[in-house]
């Protein structure tokens, strides 16, 4: 069935040409996707009317004035008076697109008016895609601090790495505002809760596990901090050159601090050889694991892999070896989904205008997260649905908990 388009646009076609007597426009109008997408996803709505000059004087001028003299004289009173404090910036520059790569800004738009929806229907927060024409660091940095009086929030999104470590640090250390990289937090928030919730079905702590990450990117490093933050027994991450460790000479400052909080056990080699008597994989590099390399791990181990459209161990493998098997892809079981993470953490820490989302918070995150699964964990339910209606205010709660305990709320 083809999605509903729920308000469609009056000033566009909705898929047919009247000319030439109800044919589809072309071919793209053929497939639902394409169908779904013409004239893009969302449009801006006013929370107030204008129906007369008494309204229009409110809105607009001469009423507006009083409110921006307002603001001006208390600065703070701009959260209460504009839309500053519900809404965040969706901004890429279109270098790392889901799977699709270094794709280009125009191209990225529809996955940021996709995420920028589920701001909206899964948090409640309200998002503007923004996609920039320039892949420089510093070009980037200026222009999202330039832009940043109109947000209350960062969603950094699909940038590629190691250049998103140093974008996100250095608008953090600029703004007093929630900056967040979707790919590295979201991804590490849901991750961590599945696996809370899948040790806790092998009466395990996280603390007994040994996990095994493939892929040193953005979500590979940034789960690997989660896990040691959240007390991980032991982590090791592999790149394409094998295990991250600290006597290897070809690493990037981002993998020699991964290698020097990883790793305890000194692991050298392939993926394949960390794998042998593991308790967790955790898959967020695409490629393909060997069956007997997943078969090495340890009895009533976890196997997250999470790559998409194909994961690394398909499901039908992975059940051959592990208590718990997760991937990316909606179409099976405990689905890794950053759509659990992300609205909940920005309601969160917009809610009590956070000057920016730390590692406790993240934390409060995954623990709501895992938490509402409750007494019905079960081997193939050890991370909820996107649509559990409990998931967004469980986060949201937590976070803003979680800010305030860490003294970053201000209200």
């Amino acid at each position: 069935m083809a999605a509903e388009i729920v308000n469609p646009r009056s000033d566009s076609d909705t898929g047919t040409d009247r000319e030439a007597g109800g044919e589809p426009l072309d071919s793209f109008d053929l497939d639902p996707a394409f169908a779904l997408h013409r004239g893009g996803k969302m449009a801006v709505q006013a929370t107030v009317p204008v129906r007369d000059k008494d309204d229009l004087s409110l809105a607009y001028t001469p009423g507006v004035a009083k409110v921006c003299t307002a603001i001006a004289e208390q600065p703070e009173l701009v959260h209460d008076y504009t839309w500053k404090s519900s809404v965040v910036a969706v901004v890429t520059d279109g270098t790392a697109v889901l799977g699709l790569g270094d794709i280009g800004p125009e191209a990225s738009l529809p996955v940021m008016e996709g995420k920028a929806i589920l701001f909206k229907q899964f948090g409640g927060v309200d998002a503007v895609p923004i996609a920039l024409a320039c892949t420089d660091v510093d070009e980037i940095v200026e222009t999202v601090v330039r832009l940043a009086p109109s947000f209350g929030g960062v969603n950094l999104e699909d940038i590629s790495a190691p250049r998103c470590f140093e974008i996100e640090r250095r608008l953090q250390e600029e703004l007093d505002i929630p900056i967040f990289h979707d790919d590295q937090h979201g991804t590490a928030v849901v991750t961590l809760a599945a696996l809370r919730n899948a040790a806790r079905l092998s009466r395990r702590e996280i603390g007994q596990l040994r996990a095994v990450i493939s892929g040193a990117g953005a979500a590979g490093v940034a789960i690997a901090k989660m896990l040691v933050e959240a007390g991980i027994g032991d982590v090791a991450v592999a790149d394409r050159k094998g295990v991250v460790s600290a006597d290897r000479d070809d690493l990037t400052p981002v993998k020699r601090d991964l290698a020097g909080f990883t790793n305890k056990a000194g692991l050298s080699g392939s993926l394949e050889d960390a794998l042998v008597g593991a308790d967790v994989f955790i898959g967020v590099s695409g490629g393909t694991v060997p069956e007997e390399a997943v078969a090495s791990m340890a009895e009533g181990a976890f196997v997250f892999a999470m790559a998409n459209p194909n994961p690394e161990v398909h499901p039908e493998v992975a059940h051959k070896y592990a208590a718990v098997v997760a991937t990316g892809r909606s179409d099976f079981p405990n689905q890794i989904n950053n759509v659990l993470a992300f609205p909940g953490i920005f309601a969160g820490a917009l809610q009590v205008r956070a000057s920016r989302i730390t590692e406790g918070m993240k934390l409060a995150a995954a623990e709501a997260l895992a938490s509402v699964v409750g007494d019905d964990l079960a081997p193939d339910y050890v991370i909820p649905s996107p649509f559990d209606e409990r998931v967004a205010p469980a986060v949201t709660a937590a976070v803003a908990a979680a800010a305030r305990a860490e003294g970053v709320a201000r209200r």
